[in-house]
């Protein structure tokens, strides 16, 4: 799962001065340990059957020294540093194209409206062959990926075959700024909903538009409420879970995080101004959300301003720091645990819905849904209320919303159709917290 990457907060790589200072604080047993490794390095480089690559030595050997504190602290080489900072931005240099792979083959799903790719006539079907000339196939889909996305302005030709066609179509397209959504929205009816698929730089910003364009379609009269879908949300960007969380609230505590260091916990609050005009919420969650997902959605459960709905959530309670190591890439570091409003860390336990509702899973589906959370991952941190029961569940959620459990249970309540206690939430105990 992808966790919360904050504000830099180390420069380039140290000097000789910073080193020499780090040696003698970490004291004379240490070194002399590194002066074992360094004896193994060169021993592997003189005598392993093989000649090994230095490089992927040493990577392979800060990421195992990682890997022993947590499952989410590890070193990004330069160039999946640079993968890290794109998908964060929420936008690249590539063509707008949706692909998936298909009997081995690239498969376009759909272009995307207004992209290079829908204006030069990529069709939804057409299965890519060829990239500038050269076959992809025997490639992995992200391997094809990474060979369309480039420079801004910069061609490429794309060789299709299309159902109907007698030959392969050759299209040469220039490379633009592709904004990848971050929130997806439609209306129901009298209900808005809002889908967050990932908190990247773009997020409160895709929110707002969507939130005033729902308001802009449904006279507010008539408007129910909306649903916020974080089912399946992996989470991102702690600011923009901060700022998501604050869209729907005027006061109260956001999150807090708190490291090994009591004198650099942090507090966020709520700023005046609901963007919803105080409409009820229902949140969706599942096993699939994490991180920044549970952090909105444990601050509107707590501050009693949305009924949480679904299942229990992954459990990612921990803050990674990205620190940059110069040209050799960076080093992300678990820094702190976030706490609710209310003081609960869910680190492997997850946000509890206030209405448990299971998702059906289809026949050809029993069995095959990962439903492990955090508590299952190998070495992850303890969390200071975890149980045996751990946390984690199902993370399906049906293409058709017609098929939808949960999403039809909360549209339910919002109109009325249904009732349950949790709903509309104790608004005496919001204020208690506040």
């Amino acid at each position: 799962m992808t966790g919360r990457v904050l504000p830099v907060l180390a420069g380039a790589l140290m000097g000789a001065t910073a080193m020499a200072g780090l040696a003698d604080a970490a004291g004379k047993s240490t070194y002399e340990r590194l002066s074992v490794f360094g004896e193994v390095l060169e021993r592997i480089e003189r005598q392993y059957v093989t000649p090994p690559k230095e490089d992927e030595l040493i990577e392979n050997a800060i990421n195992g020294m990682l890997s022993s504190l947590d499952p989410h602290s590890s070193y990004m080489n330069a160039r999946d540093a640079e993968d890290a900072r794109t998908q964060l931005r929420g936008e690249f240099g590539g063509l707008g194209i949706q692909v998936t792979m298909e009997d081995g083959r690239v498969k376009v799903i759909a272009p995307m409206d207004d992209t290079p790719a829908a204006k030069a006539g990529v069709l939804a079907g057409d299965y890519i062959s060829a990239i500038d000339g050269q076959a992809i196939g025997g490639l992995k889909l992200e391997e094809a990926v990474e060979k369309m996305r480039g420079p801004v302005d910069t061609p490429i030709t794309l060789t299709l075959t299309r159902k109907g066609a007698d030959k392969p179509i050759e299209l040469t397209i220039v490379r633009a700024v592709i904004a990848v959504e971050a929130v997806k929205f439609r209306v129901e009816n009298d209900v808005g909903y809002l889908r967050v698929i990932s908190f990247t730089e773009r997020t409160y910003d895709d929110l707002e538009a969507a939130i005033a364009k729902i308001r802009k379609e449904v006279p507010a009269g008539k408007l129910k409420g909306y649903v916020l879908d974080l089912r399946l949300n992996p989470g991102g960007l702690v600011d923009q879970a901060i700022d998501v969380s604050d869209a729907f609230l005027d006061r109260g505590e956001v999150v807090s995080t708190r490291g090994r260091d009591p004198s650099e916990t942090r507090r966020y609050d709520a700023t005046e101004g609901d963007l919803t005009d105080h409409k009820p919420v229902v949140v969706l969650v599942n096993g699939g959300s994490a991180s920044a997902a549970e952090i909105v959605a444990g601050a509107l459960q707590d501050l009693c301003r949305a009924t949480v709905l679904g299942t229990r959530s992954f459990g990612k309670g921990s803050v990674q720091t990205i620190i940059p190591m110069g040209d050799a890439g960076a080093l992300r570091l678990t820094t702190a645990l976030y706490y609710t409003p209310s003081g609960k860390s869910i680190q492997g336990t997850g946000i509890t819905p206030d209405i448990t509702i299971e998702q059906p899973l289809p026949p050809e589906l029993q069995g095959k849904v990962e439903t492990a959370g955090e508590s299952s991952l190998p070495g992850h941190i303890q969390g200071q209320s975890e149980t045996e029961q751990g946390s984690g569940s199902s993370a399906y959620v049906p293409l058709e919303a017609k098929d939808d459990m949960q999403l039809q249970y909360a549209l339910a309540l919002l109109r009325g159709e249904k009732t349950d206690p949790a709903f509309p939430p104790d608004q005496e105990k919001a204020f208690s917290l506040r």
